[in-house]
């Protein structure tokens, strides 16, 4: 009996074991059976995904070895934590999928479900389909020209505390750690925009606000992290393991801050036209067509994406601006004499009007978003069968079936030769009235592109453009001894982000 158990044991550990195997055959031979180009294709490719996942090589470069291992591919076929992906090359299918398909691609890949993670799962971000159209609905009216420009004011005192403090803090400027200093900025932006609190936190360092936000933006690569990502999509294994996206606590105070601020806003009849009260209309209206009633946990998500989107993709917007005005002093003092002429203008002032005629600042902050864009790579979740074309001549088409991902290289775009010649050089001229209408549609993505554009654009763009005007007025960018130039990334990032930091000098200026 004891004999015949074992037995029967044995056939089916190696029947499961030849079933896995053959599994992993299957999915690793899935695209070369459609006749497509694909990753990974040999032990080489296999090692460079390893070789990311436990940090030895950068995002960047993961990306780059993606994109010019087949050049004359229109796409790739690869696979995405076991899911079959397809990573796209070429700017006229991304703008096919981007835009004039987009029914066929409308919503991002699930990073953490809204079960496990409601902060994340529930922002207009993560939101797919109906939910997501609703939503989207309802934030828009914030970004809104009339909007823009009552925020603005609110931006501009931050703006002009954040400076004076620098001023009246000598010591502060000799070497700076941008990163730190800016996000300070930031967080005192978005706490008084989106949830209409007042905090100077280059006074009162160490604010929950910031704290919070320090903690909540930190992403490391390497194993662990790994490991922790393909946990997330497995909702059952992460509630049960008690995963968290975030630190702990860090739901549990944005939440309440949310309840407090409406509370005050309800009992006092306070009206701010922000995102809290756009959202807290939401949630009143009586609206049959809306199959999905606004809870307190949504409002508090989108709050929270619009804090941490703010908090820290907007403070390294302006890091590696500042550091390519330190390191390039003529485009330095050019940008300074369009801000002074618009001072002039203004009296000592820069209005949303002056700050939007700024030519060269909007030259030089698209040159900073092409040579570092926020994100690495975008995606896209298929929904419903696509055909594409061939990704080569005389190759076949490709069915994109249900769920597949489709990967899009903003990074390597961005910095193909083919399209940016010399891609290093840091050049605003590459976005003027003469040369910007000669860029490749869809190769320059740094906020995406149709209907699943970054909703918050033009307010990232205007918060980083009035306090590198403020910046430039009061002080002269230097380099220091322990600013690297070029930059070099750090291999335990998600983002870019340069090894040692983000180190300058600023120099009061006479005025």
């Amino acid at each position: 009996m004891a004999a015949t158990f074992v037995l029967l044991l044995t056939t089916v550990i190696i029947l499961g074991v030849l079933a896995f195997l053959r599994s992993c055959y299957n999915l690793y031979t899935y695209w070369k059976k459609k006749g497509l180009p694909y990753l990974p294709n040999s032990l080489e490719s296999f090692l460079i995904n390893w070789k990311l996942s436990l940090g030895y090589i950068s995002f960047t470069d993961f990306s780059d070895y993606q994109y010019y291992k087949f050049p004359n591919a229109r796409y790739v076929g690869t696979l995405d934590f076991g899911v079959p992906s397809i990573f796209l090359r070429d700017p006229e299918l991304i703008k096919d999928i981007m835009v004039k398909d987009f029914e066929y691609f409308p919503d991002h890949r699930a990073f953490v479900d809204e079960t496990v993670e409601p902060l994340f799962g529930k922002n207009v971000f993560s939101l797919r389909g109906d939910r997501w159209k609703e939503m989207r609905n309802t934030l828009s009216p914030t970004f809104t020209a009339s909007k823009m420009k009552f925020m603005f004011e609110l931006v501009s005192k931050c703006s002009h505390n954040f400076i004076n403090y620098l001023v009246e803090h000598p010591e502060l400027c000799h070497e700076m750690d941008t990163k730190e200093v800016f996000r300070r900025y930031t967080n005192d932006v978005i706490a008084t925009t989106a949830f209409g609190i007042s905090i100077n936190s280059m006074k009162h360092r160490d604010n929950e606000f910031y704290v919070r936000g320090v903690k909540a933006s930190k992403f490391s690569s390497g194993l662990f992290a790994t490991i922790k990502f393909v946990l997330f999509q497995y909702p059952r294994v992460a509630k049960l393991l008690n995963l968290s996206f975030f630190p702990p606590g860090t739901a549990k105070f944005f939440k309440n801050v949310v309840q407090e601020t409406i509370k005050t806003r309800q009992e006092k009849n306070i009206v701010r036209p922000d995102m809290i009260h756009l959202l807290m209309q939401a949630q009143d209206k009586e609206n049959g067509t809306t199959s999905h009633k606004m809870t307190l946990d949504d409002i508090v998500s989108q709050a929270f994406s619009f804090f941490f989107a703010g908090f820290d993709t907007s403070s390294t917007l302006m890091c590696f601006a500042a550091h390519e005005l330190a390191v390039n002093q003529d485009i330095q003092d050019r940008l300074r004499k369009e801000v002074e002429q618009h001072l002039a203008e203004g009296n000592g002032e820069i209005s949303y009007e002056a700050l939007s005629k700024m030519i060269y600042m909007d030259m030089v902050i698209s040159e900073t978003l092409r040579k570092y864009p926020p994100v690495i790579m975008l995606d896209r979740l298929c929904v419903k069968k696509y055909e594409l074309p061939p990704a080569q001549p005389g190759s076949k088409s490709v069915i994109v079936e249900p769920n597949h991902i489709l990967a899009l290289p903003v990074y390597s775009l961005q910095h193909d030769p083919k399209y940016f010649p010399n891609p290093e050089k840091f050049d605003p001229e590459r976005f003027s009235d003469e040369n910007k209408d000669k860029i490749v549609p869809c190769t320059y993505l740094p906020f995406g592109h149709g209907p699943r554009k970054c909703i918050g654009n033009r307010f990232v763009l205007m918060e980083a453009k009035i306090l590198l005007a403020h910046l430039l007025q009061k002080f002269t960018l230097k380099t220091i001894e322990k600013t690297i130039e070029p930059v070099v990334y750090t291999k335990k990032e998600f983002s870019l982000t340069p090894i040692g930091g983000f180190w300058i000098g600023l120099e009061k200026r006479e005025i």
